[in-house]
């Protein structure tokens, strides 16, 4: 019987993830036994300070891919939208699992829409991306740093710290939590972040044993829609530092055509620009290239210029 070590950071939604991992593999019929590698991240102990100030999502990823290379873990679980551009050398992540709920929550104890916040609330986002999208619906918000787990951020709004905050909607109803969801906040108009909702496996190049036995969990149609949206983050060098929201979905009735959306916008909501296109599943990477160059062309690399 081998053993298979998951990395993953220790907060109560990666450890629902990784278990969520353990047990599809459990069930695999490989006969392995597989335990759980917690891990405390920069990202996750420094909290007094926004991303984008202190090196932005990378750092919720960078021990856990030590853990990889210096051979303490198998595999990590990591939240796809935590996952820069690029990984690091001798590393794969193209497994992934069927996509949960790509889209924000709003999350308050007196209002049930956007719309019903009084102007002047107070609304609570660790995101510039969800900062810029508030601000362009709603001017007369204040909008405030907010960092910390699932739980955390809960607490302070339950505290009244806060008139409402946002978060994933994966993240509340993978916790159980889904009745804390007051809006939906979806396409057109508000889109998520880059592969929102999608568990991503990451594993060593030189360990095919392992490859083989994760291959088998990847959903070939969640990964199309990664790439896609991956690509368009790449190209404008997407980070922490940049309100860039990108979403992808199959044409209905067609499930080899996708449509991908995206913003890139100020952080103040002042200005945004958006792209959209479709293209074949078979090749999601040019379709992801083909909606960055026309952000670009629209003005996006005098966005990227001015806040990175």
């Amino acid at each position: 019987m081998r053993e298979i070590r998951i990395a993953t950071r220790n907060s109560a939604l990666a450890m629902w993830q990784a278990r969520h991992v353990q047990s599809l593999l459990l069930e695999s019929g490989a006969g392995l036994s597989v335990r759980l590698v917690p891990v405390v991240t920069e990202g996750d102990r420094i909290l007094d300070r926004p991303l984008a100030l202190i090196g932005g999502k990378g750092l919720f990823l960078k021990e856990l891919e030590l853990a990889l290379l210096d051979g303490e873990a198998d595999l990590a679980v990591h939240s796809m939208k935590d996952v820069p551009a690029n990984i690091a050398a001798g590393l794969v992540l193209d497994v992934v699992l069927p996509r949960g709920n790509p889209f924000d929550a709003l999350v308050s104890n007196t209002a049930e829409s956007l719309r019903e916040l009084a102007p002047g609330s107070r609304v609570g986002t660790s995101s510039l991306r969800r900062r810029c999208q508030l601000l362009a619906a709603r001017p007369d918000l204040v909008v405030e740093d907010l960092r910390g787990n699932v739980d955390t951020r809960l607490r302070k709004l339950d505290a009244g710290a806060y008139a409402a905050i946002i978060l994933a909607c994966a993240g509340l109803e993978r916790l159980g939590l889904g009745a804390r969801v007051g809006q939906v906040l979806g396409p057109p108009e508000w889109l998520p972040a880059s592969t929102q909702g999608i568990i991503g496996i990451q594993y060593r190049e030189s360990d095919p044993q392992v490859a083989s036995l994760v291959q088998p969990l990847n959903d070939p149609a969640t990964l199309a829609r990664a790439r896609a949206e991956r690509t368009v983050a790449q190209r404008l060098e997407g980070s922490c530092q940049l309100p860039l929201a990108v979403y992808s979905e199959y044409l209905d009735g067609a499930a080899d055509t996708l449509r991908l959306q995206a913003m890139v916008g100020m952080p103040d909501g002042t200005f945004l620009l958006r792209a959209q296109g479709t293209g074949s599943s078979g090749q999601p990477e040019k379709l992801g290239r083909a909606v960055a160059a026309d952000l670009l062309q629209q003005g996006a690399a005098e966005i990227i210029g001015q806040l990175t």
